[in-house]
């Protein structure tokens, strides 16, 4: 099983903005094979949002990846983020 997170960082003012541009790629993620499970989840007591994407396989992964985040290829990242967001690739 290959696992991709995503923590990201918005500013307040543009956290549903991210949220919803969160929910493009589960939307365009839907129905790929090989993936698992998709969600993105929202901290309770702060304001990172946090994308968990479980997949059979990395190259699933792989293969879905240019759909998923062409879907939000033109969202303005730098302006909604105070940092960076933070990836992580882990297997199980």
């Amino acid at each position: 099983m290959f696992t991709h997170m995503a923590i990201h960082h918005p500013k307040p003012e543009h956290r549903d903005a991210l949220r919803a541009s969160m929910g493009r790629v589960d939307a365009a993620a839907t129905g790929s094979p090989g993936l698992i499970r998709i969600n993105a989840w929202s901290e309770i007591d702060g304001p990172r949002l946090v994308g968990i994407a479980m997949w059979e396989s990395r190259e699933a992964f792989e293969a879905a990846a240019p759909r998923m985040f062409g879907a939000v290829a033109d969202d303005p990242f730098d302006v909604w983020s105070a940092a960076p967001a933070e990836n992580f690739y882990l297997e199980a």
